[in-house]
């Protein structure tokens, strides 16, 4: 049978209150809503940093399918230019200059196909180059985002670490002044429920947690004296008795 003084049995009430505290403050710490907030906004930065990634791609590609398109149309040009010089000089014989005639109708058709081809590759690298616009416009709003709500995370993070610290500070104050088999047995019963070691215990009636007594549990808390410390069976919950009037 263990025994300890009443004030110590007493005593774990307010350490069970501390360690609620400490529990609710962690649960608190690890669902602020703001962590929420911020998974998404990392989720929606990832999106973004992949389709920049694939639309800088596609510009990339695009400028240089459009100065492949610009050499083809300026050797075309540069072609019929020197032809039609020829022709203007009037230098050759006459079916040398009709077959040049012929090439420069040719190559100005040519041209006209080339320039169109060019024209909708510009259009195109217009249309990727407004995508990486509007998407780095968007991840700076992001990351500006992301920064001020860390920044609220980390003022909430600092208020409960705070609040955490002075906690844990009284708790060892408090462990300190009890008896330490007692304490054990407190110890043991918070890791097999989780939690809660101590119940406080008013004539048959529990607080803070339900429990079912047998009759021999019954027996014994009528049949204790003050120092004896009495547990649960089911749960090995520490019973701290108080008066009616507590």
């Amino acid at each position: 049978m263990t025994t300890a003084p009443v004030k110590d049995q007493r005593r774990l009430l307010d350490l069970q209150a501390l360690d609620t505290r400490a529990a609710k403050l962690a649960h608190q710490r690890r669902s602020l809503p703001v962590l929420a907030t911020l998974a998404e906004l990392e989720g929606r930065a990832e999106d973004l940093h992949r389709a920049q990634i694939e639309a800088k791609t596609l510009a990339s590609d695009t400028r240089r399918e459009l100065t492949k398109a610009e050499a083809d149309v300026e050797q075309v040009r540069s072609r019929a230019v020197r032809h039609q010089a020829k022709l203007d000089a009037g230098a050759g014989l006459s079916r040398e200059l009709v077959a040049l005639q012929t090439e420069v109708a040719q190559l100005a058709q040519r041209q006209g196909v080339l320039e169109e081809v060019e024209l909708e590759i510009m259009e195109r690298l217009e249309a990727a180059e407004v995508r990486v616009a509007d998407l780095d416009m968007q991840e700076r709003a992001v990351a500006a985002d992301v920064d001020r709500h860390t920044a609220d995370r980390d003022a909430q993070f600092a208020t409960l670490d705070a609040e955490m610290a002075e906690v844990r500070a009284e708790r060892e104050k408090v462990a300190g002044d009890i008896d330490a088999e007692l304490l054990d047995l407190y110890e043991y019963a918070r890791r097999r429920t989780g939690g809660l070691g101590a119940v406080a215990l008013r004539g048959r009636r529990t607080e803070g947690a339900q429990v079912d007594f047998s009759l021999s549990e019954l027996a014994a808390i009528d049949a204790a004296g003050p120092d004896e410390v009495l547990t649960s069976e089911e749960h090995g919950y520490v019973l701290v008795r108080l008066d009616e009037g507590q």
